[in-house]
């Protein structure tokens, strides 16, 4: 099927394609007449809300119109009601066919879902333990009728789990409450009743419970920290961090499937990362993941940002410790060493004239600077004679600040034949000089996206100077 799309004259903003999902369910697909205009659409959904596009799908070769056309709204419950209203009415007098309307597909839904559609209707949200059922229907009656709500208690002691559900008579329904709901509820669309994986999701959501009710405030990039309500004083704050086994490896959850590349992009943000894999579950459509970093900091750093992130908007990922057999008292005892080993490096950064004073294997000028980095690096070589020709030359950047230039050169010199390396004043950036290609490829492969000394290095081959003097010259 190819999609023809066609931007409303109305002009404005035109989501990218990245952004059609965004909100979830913001998108309705229309089975129409093939001599429905676009201008017709536009006049009969734009009642219901904010029309960012129209896309009517046309054939390849001719143009014409498939008989088929999307429309995106700004809010899933505007796109929502448009489908309760208008699924199965005529666009103009002169039709004598019904047209259909339904929530489009998503990368997260296999299939179009109509007004019908459990999924649309049911929400999965977090409360109080002393909540009940008279209280969560109370809570979230303003946004509709109330089919029947439900709290998930402990089959053996029969309390609450702090967990519940509420189904609405309509989809609009179930989506305004979870647009204006409190976000401390945490308000999603729930899986529907006879899919196996209910039970994940319920355990999901109790793990993120314990990770994150027992820590907050915690983590001011999300939206929904922050907003603590004295309701909620009522929750157990019991603290596993103790009992948490702590380690580079992350398994990461998400009730929407996702890319190796997309859950690279996610992690990647914070510096330090190994490798990503996306782990398939055959027996749900949940998203599972594996992250490991070069170090425990990096590691416990993206727990602490990035547990509860939401990807896409409207599903937060759960982000959890990997036992895999380390010492936690040594990985602690490393990371404090690499803390302390970034924090000296930038205080001689900042003030160059503690750089004579400062040794850091002791009080001996001749000793070698420490490097505290999990990369294997090769041992010491002696430098090449200044007066070699250089042969390659590499473009060094440093986050968030340069290593001191002694450290800098103890590591550069272990590939080999290095002739300088050098910082360039007031900015992170700096260069090598090698009199041997290999030797700075060596260099780049071993080195790239590595930390060292608590310091992120990106290490590529650089421009020729006359290549720079060539850019500087460009008028144009």
């Amino acid at each position: 099927m190819d999609e023809a799309g066609s931007c409303a004259s109305g002009g404005g903003f035109r989501p990218g394609v990245d952004s059609l999902d965004e909100p979830p369910n913001s998108r309705i697909f229309l089975v129409i007449s093939k001599y429905t205009p676009e201008s017709v659409l536009r006049e009969r959904f734009s009642p219901f809300g904010e029309i960012q596009d129209i896309w009517v799908v046309r054939d390849k070769h001719t143009k014409e119109s498939k008989g088929i056309a999307f429309v995106k709204f700004a809010r899933s419950s505007q796109a929502c009601r448009a489908m309760e209203e208008m699924h199965g009415q005529c666009l103009s007098p002169n039709d004598t066919k019904p047209i259909k309307v339904f929530i489009a597909q998503s990368r997260s839904s296999g299939s179009h879902r109509d007004v019908e559609d459990e999924e649309l209707t049911r929400i999965f949200v977090m409360i109080p333990k002393s909540y009940t059922e008279e209280d969560l229907r109370e809570k979230f009656k303003v946004y509709g009728d109330i089919e029947y709500c439900s709290i998930i208690k402990n089959k053996v002691t029969g309390e609450s789990k702090g967990l519940g559900y509420v189904r609405y008579l309509k989809p609009s329904q179930a989506a305004q409450a979870i647009e204006n709901c409190d976000r401390s509820f945490r308000a999603i669309l729930a899986e529907p009743k006879n899919k196996a994986s209910e039970s994940s999701e319920q355990e999901y959501y109790s793990n993120m419970r314990q990770e994150t009710l027992g820590h907050e405030p915690r983590v001011n990039m999300f939206p929904f920290v922050g907003e603590q309500q004295s309701e909620f004083s009522s929750f157990d704050k019991n603290d596993n961090r103790g009992q948490e086994a702590i380690s580079k490896r992350l398994s990461v959850v998400s009730r929407v499937p996702f890319t190796e590349e997309q859950l690279f992009s996610i992690f990647d943000i914070v510096p330090g990362l190994e490798y990503c894999e996306v782990q398939r579950d055959p027996y749900s459509n949940y998203g599972h993941g594996v992250v490991q970093y070069f170090n425990v900091a990096s590691a416990i750093y993206a727990k602490y940002k990035l547990h509860g992130f939401q990807y896409p908007p409207g599903n937060r990922i759960g982000v959890s410790f990997i036992d895999d057999g380390s010492n936690a008292t040594d990985l602690l005892r490393k990371m404090a060493t690499q803390m302390v080993a970034a924090q000296l490096a930038s205080m001689v950064w900042n003030n160059p004239s503690q750089q004579q004073f400062l040794q850091f294997g002791g009080n001996s000028g001749s000793q070698l600077p420490q490097i505290q980095t999990d990369v294997v690096l090769p041992s010491c070589k002696k430098k090449a004679p200044p007066e070699t020709p250089v042969k390659e030359r590499l473009f060094i950047v440093f986050n968030p600040h340069p290593l001191p230039l002694d450290v800098l050169e103890d590591i550069f010199c272990r590939f080999g034949n290095l002739i300088e390396v050098y910082l360039v004043s007031g900015k992170n950036v700096g260069y090598a000089k090698y009199a041997d290609r290999i030797s700075a490829n060596d260099a780049i492969t071993t080195l790239h996206g590595k930390i060292l000394n608590g310091v992120r290095l990106k290490v590529m081959l650089a421009d020729s100077p006359r290549e720079e003097s060539n850019k500087r010259q460009r008028t144009y």
